[in-house]
């Protein structure tokens, strides 16, 4: 048995692109056995990986807001603890970011990374025993999957896999998910779009379903849901649950948001929605059937997502 570590600390989308990464090295080096550390508001969702063993959890984005209290330096304690009495084979730090960095350094096992050129962050690449060149112009998952590689001397394969398995479902009814919450407000769509489509989507025979995150986001799916016929604005819940519910989904629709990613994960029809950013970088990649509209140059009208989403639907 050979123990790993992978740091893939967040976000969402950036979890869910290190998955394929997961699956190429337990096919590859099927003696591994795989700890993942991630941030702990993601730790539900890796939990769902069938191919990870175990996850440590880490809570720096709640640790910054509470610096000055002693409950929080002793979990802080607490954690480093953890990483320096448990012994890996290898650490991968998949993150490239200076405090992922200090977390593989804390670990006690050959570390490995991204070289200084190839990382966001170039003064991370000290914290390393090892270090590997992967441009920085390739697609993240790839970028996962080659450093993963690289660090275990395997060459990924061309097919991507994220190892998610699709739990049962429990009712008939077929559903399309709207996922219109982001993190920045230019990534946003407009809501007369959502609901020109999601119209059309439930004429079609399709509930509409909307899930949130945020007040903002609940507010608008309230909003959405009240000009959509029959649909429905799921409770707030945590990311299994979430990723459940698109997983069974009969096609979803969404803006550049981690939870997009996730359809893409599960092979389910996908409509990805750019409004300011390039696709070409962090897009949706997978082996399902899936459009790409929009980027940089502004989003798509409603009518071309409708059109999408009928290709989708007949293919």
């Amino acid at each position: 048995m050979t123990d790993i570590l992978i740091i893939k600390t967040s976000s969402l989308g950036d979890v869910v692109h290190q998955m394929p990464a997961i699956v190429d090295a337990s096919r590859a080096r099927p003696e591994l056995r795989i700890t993942w550390l991630v941030e702990e508001a993601f730790a539900p969702l890796v939990r769902l990986h069938p191919l990870v063993a175990e996850v440590i959890t880490v809570a720096t984005r709640r640790w910054r807001s509470q610096l000055a209290t002693g409950a929080t330096w002793r979990e802080i304690g607490r954690f480093r603890a953890l990483l320096r009495e448990r012994g890996f084979d290898k650490v991968i730090d998949t993150q490239g970011l200076i405090r992922s960095a200090i977390m593989a350094r804390l670990a006690r096992g050959e570390r490995h990374g991204y070289d200084g050129r190839s990382i966001r962050e170039p003064f991370a690449a000290r914290f390393y025993d090892v270090t590997h060149a992967v441009r920085r112009d390739l697609h993240a998952v790839t970028r996962n999957r080659m450093l993963t590689g690289l660090s275990l001397g395997y060459r990924p394969p061309e097919e991507v896999d994220y190892g998610l398995i699709r739990s049962p479902r429990t009712d008939s009814q077929r559903y399309a998910v709207l996922l219109h919450g982001t993190s920045r407000s230019a990534k946003e769509w407009r809501a007369e779009d959502w609901i020109e489509t999601g119209r059309w989507l439930q004429a079609k025979g399709l509930q509409i379903v909307l899930p949130w995150g945020t007040e903002a986001e609940r507010l608008l799916s309230e909003r959405l849901s009240r000009d959509i016929a029959g649909s429905r604005v799921l409770p707030r819940q945590s990311l299994d649950l979430t990723a459940q519910v698109i997983g069974n989904a009969a096609l979803v629709i969404g803006v550049d948001t981690g939870l997009m990613h996730l359809a893409a994960a599960y092979r389910v029809p996908l409509v990805g929605i750019y409004v300011s950013t390039d696709p070409g970088l962090t897009g949706p990649v997978g082996s399902g059937c899936m459009a790409v509209l929009g980027g940089r140059n502004g989003p798509p009208a409603a009518r071309q997502a409708i059109e999408a989403a009928e290709r989708l639907l007949i293919s």
